[in-house]
Parts: structure tokens; C-alpha cells; sequence
């Protein structure tokens, strides 16, 4: 396989993988290292390297477009923030302790998390109490668009999802990705926030827990340009074109293959790692 034809399978990858994780609010990331590793054969250190410089070019794709639109949160994003920054610190200096078959089937583990809280999701009404005191405290109730116009939602448990939001972010910085599957729970169904409400102040999160980790990923050399640099440009334009069809998009079909996908490469992550191949 020549140079040119690596990066361009890369690049196709790297747009399918961007496109999954603006729809979803669960990064790139989830289906990237594992395409990596398994389709490329490249070392799991380097593919988390490339998937947490692909997070943040996702996230700083899509927040904006999401902000405009309406439906991201800022608020609720830079609260929650303080929790997986801290998270995702912790946990990027935790990975030179682990050896690669144990990334991998920690990895493999996290997918199969990931597929079955996707399954598992169901729409939340949203309740009609109050917020939080906390929620009423710091401002974090809000509206989004809908067809029908724009509707106000509520706020709950915020202590809870903030400790849910500190594991995400370990889980983010000792894998190199978004961990997505955490961040959207702790908002749909701790929260109970509107579900797009939830993924598109994910995916705003998500970059800013990835920038955390990303000093600690280049000083062990995890990032290497030649591999970075065409999965950057493929999960970014893969991004802008899912943020143009989340409106349209049906989210039961879009699970449906998400789930597909995920469970065949947790498969895959496990079985490598249990046999040592990494």
C-alpha cells in the first residue's frame, strides 16, 4: 500500500467516523481508534494520539454550528466542564501505566458501554417540577428549537451529573476519545435535558476535555503527524456534515447502525487484547 492510498483510506474512515460523532454527541473518537487499530494495524497509542487531536478539530467544528442554531448549552457546558477537565487530566497521566493489550480491552469494554446505553435510550419527558437548586442557582435552565417553536426546559440532579461528567473525562483522557456515551447520559438522563439538547452540548464539551489531555499525549510522543494529519481533515468535514442532517436525520435508524458498528469493534478490541496481538 503506497503513501497516497494510506491517506486516503484514512480520510474516508476519518469522514464516516466525524459524521457518527456529530450525529450522535459521542466524538469520533468511539469509532476511530478502533478502525485504527484493527483496519490499519497502527499502534494504539498513535490512534488515540490522532482520535484526541480529531475530538478537538470535531468540537470546535460543531459547537458553532450547533450555538447558532440553538441548541447547545453553555452554561450547563462550562459547569460540567470543571469536572471532566479534571477527569480527563487524571486520566491522560494514567496511561503510560497500562500496557497496549489493556487499552485495548478497556476500550473494548467502553464500546460495548457505549452500544448499550445507546440501546438502552429512551425519550425523557421532561418533568414538570422545578429545577435543581443548583440548576436555578447557576442559570443553567434554557429553550431550543423545535418544529412546533421554541420550547424552555428544566434542570435536574446537577451533583450527580457532575460526578458522572468527572468519569467521562477520565475515561476521555486515558483513551483518547470523547467518551460521548458518558457525557450524553449524564445530560439526557441524569439532567433529563432534551436529547439534542444533550448530544450538541456533548459535542461542545468534548473538545475542551480533549485539549486537556492533548500536552500530555504530544510530550509522551503519541502524535504522530502522518497519521493525524489526514484523520484531522477527514473527522472534521465528517463533522460538518452531520451537524447539516441532525434535524433531518431519524435518531432510531441512526442507533441502529451506531450499535452495529460499536459492538463489532468491541469484539474486535477484546478479542486483540486478550490475545496480546496489539
Amino acid at each position: 500500500m503506497t503513501v497516497l492510498t494510506f491517506n486516503e483510506l484514512l480520510f474516508g474512515v476519518s469522514f464516516f467516523a466525524g459524521i457518527i460523532g456529530a450525529l450522535t454527541g459521542l466524538g469520533g473518537g468511539v469509532i476511530l481508534t478502533p478502525a485504527l487499530v484493527l483496519l490499519f494495524g497502527v499502534n494504539i497509542h498513535y490512534a488515540m494520539g490522532a482520535s484526541l487531536i480529531s475530538v478537538i478539530a470535531t468540537s470546535s467544528g460543531t459547537a458553532v454550528a450547533y450555538l447558532k442554531e440553538g441548541f447547545t448549552n453553555m452554561r450547563i457546558g462550562m459547569f460540567l466542564e470543571t469536572g471532566t477537565v479534571i477527569g480527563a487530566l487524571i486520566g491522560a497521566l494514567l496511561i503510560s501505566f497500562f500496557s497496549k493489550s489493556a487499552l485495548s480491552l478497556i476500550f473494548g469494554v467502553v464500546l460495548i458501554l457505549s452500544a448499550y446505553l445507546t440501546w438502552r435510550h429512551k425519550t425523557i419527558e421532561q418533568p414538570s417540577g422545578n429545577s435543581h437548586p443548583w440548576a436555578v442557582a447557576l442559570k443553567l435552565e434554557g429553550t431550543y428549537p423545535t418544529s412546533t417553536g421554541t420550547k424552555s426546559y428544566s434542570v435536574q440532579r446537577v451533583p450527580l451529573a457532575w460526578g458522572v461528567m468527572s468519569f467521562a473525562g477520565l475515561i476521555s483522557g486515558l483513551l483518547g476519545i470523547g467518551s460521548g456515551a458518558l457525557k450524553v447520559l449524564a445530560m439526557d438522563h441524569v439532567m433529563q435535558l432534551p436529547y439534542k439538547v444533550a448530544t450538541t452540548t456533548s459535542n461542545f464539551i468534548i473538545g475542551i476535555t480533549a485539549a486537556v489531555s492533548a500536552g500530555i499525549y504530544f510530550a509522551n510522543g503519541y502524535v504522530d503527524p502522518i497519521i493525524t494529519f489526514p484523520v484531522v481533515i477527514g473527522v472534521t468535514l465528517g463533522a460538518f456534515t452531520g451537524t447539516k442532517i441532525l434535524v433531518r436525520v431519524r435518531s432510531t435508524t441512526l442507533r441502529t447502525i451506531f450499535i452495529v458498528v460499536i459492538v463489532i469493534l468491541a469484539i474486535q478490541m477484546i478479542y486483540k487484547g486478550l490475545a496480546g496481538s496489539l
